[in-house]
């Protein structure tokens, strides 16, 4: 290999005096160097300790990224790290021992996370323009290649609404302060509980820029892209939130539904998944954050409820502490997700009947009910599970019950699950391989 970049860089070498010295002949007309001198400039370099300098000062070109798995494992088992996680020699360490001990197959790293930065040096124009990576990791297409190499599933997880960079960036886009902003061409942000900046979820720069965002994830080989945080704020104080889009008179679901047919429609061949609060699998209202789960069954090719026990209020279904119950709190939730999309099917499969019988199409008379061919792909419910102490210590076997949940309610519908810890620490008894769940 060192011999062949020698001589290309020698027949390169070659080549350029040829054509300096035809173009000089041209333009000025001097004595023109014969094919022997050529001969003899290469053989002198040829006989030079320099050869090798030369070759490897010549930049190769960087490998091309990686390709999607080719073969995707049919049941996601996941778990979420951090940019910073993913990008620590030692914790990837961790994770091998995790993959080979597990049954854990795949994995939700940030691509953006609700601190608003961008993880990797994002080919995305205002990644660039605005310096809105911190570079948590260092190398994508390495940290790419290093799940792949283990046939791991990769999943990168966008934080959408919640920005605080991009907010400061492109303010003008920004959920913004009513009772401090007196000047709208200089908005005072408007913040959570938790200090954070919002974007207004209406506008479409905004949609777009995490649409560009997914697509350079999707071009460094990711296989899936999951958007966290597409609703409108939870807290802080909503009354004095501005936004320079959004009109206030339309509903917030309106505006969420749109969004998420516009993930669809931008990313038309490409795996995506949603983020939903757990309520929404039992809520029949978007709870004033726009979320509806028959919204997302629409859009996406996996819709993931938050069903973390310990986020459902004290007294639901009878339990004083709902953390303490994780298979009862999470059969009832995927056991509501599911019987609302059956129920979307139905409705779907009866228009589809109407209007064929309005056609005259002999589908209406040759198919009924279940049998119909649907016009749309709807989602496959995929939820996020707790494996972290909120409301009661979790030990292995309180994550195993969430997961028999899942399966018990869902069946042939299993699709898996991905597991939420945020020190990034699982425990590998609830997920043990060859290990009854």
């Amino acid at each position: 290999m060192e011999f062949s970049r020698a001589r290309n860089f020698l027949v390169v070498l070659a080549l350029i005096l040829v054509s300096v010295t035809s173009v000089s002949f041209v333009f000025k007309n001097p004595p023109v160097m014969a094919d022997k001198d050529v001969v003899a400039v290469l053989d002198n370099l040829v006989s030079g300790n320099n050869v090798q300098q030369l070759a490897d000062s010549i930049p190769l070109p960087p490998p091309p990224p990686p390709e999607k798995l080719s073969n995707p494992p049919e049941i996601i088992k996941a778990v979420y790290i951090t940019a910073y996680s993913a990008g620590a020699k030692t914790y990837l360490n961790y994770l091998k021992n995790l993959f080979k001990n597990t049954e854990v197959n795949a994995v939700v790293v940030d691509i953006k996370g609700s601190d608003g930065y961008v993880s990797y040096a994002s080919g995305a124009e205002e990644v660039k323009k605005y310096n809105l990576t911190n570079l948590a990791i260092k190398n994508i297409d390495e940290l790419v290649r290093f799940f792949h190499d283990q046939n791991v599933y990769v999943i990168g997880r966008i934080a959408v609404f919640e920005d605080p960079q991009y907010a400061k960036a492109r303010p003008e886009l920004a959920v913004y302060n009513k009772a401090k902003t007196t000047d709208l061409t200089h908005p005072v942000l408007w913040k959570d509980n938790n200090g954070l900046a919002w974007l207004d979820p209406n506008s479409k720069d905004v949609w777009d820029y995490d649409v560009s965002l997914a697509k350079d994830a999707l071009y460094h080989g990711f296989d899936e892209i999951n958007f966290d945080y597409i609703r409108f704020p939870t807290d802080g104080n909503r009354k004095n939130m501005g936004f320079p889009v959004f009109d206030e008179k339309r509903e917030m679901s309106e505006t969420i539904k749109e969004f998420f047919h516009y993930l669809r429609i931008s990313l038309p061949n490409e795996k995506i998944s949603a983020d939903l609060f757990g309520l929404t699998t039992i809520n029949t209202d978007d709870m004033g954050i726009g979320q509806i789960i028959e919204d997302a069954f629409e859009n996406f090719d996996y819709v993931s409820p938050m069903v973390y026990p310990s986020h459902y209020a004290n007294g639901f279904r009878g339990f004083a502490n709902p953390a303490e119950h994780p298979y009862e709190v999470v059969k009832y939730s995927m056991d509501s997700a599911l019987d609302r999309e059956k129920k979307m099917i139905k409705k779907l499969q009866d228009s589809f009947l109407k209007n064929s019988e309005a056609l005259g199409s002999p589908a209406a008379t040759s198919q009924m009910s279940f049998d119909v061919p649907l016009p749309i792909l709807l989602a496959k419910i995929r939820p996020w599970l707790q494996d972290f102490n909120m409301g009661a210590f979790y030990t292995a076997d309180m994550v195993k019950q969430q997961i028999r949940a899942t399966r018990d309610s869902l069946g042939d519908d299993f699709n898996g699950f991905m597991l939420w810890n945020p020190s990034n620490i699982y425990t590998q008894g609830a997920v043990l391989k060859n290990h009854p769940e």
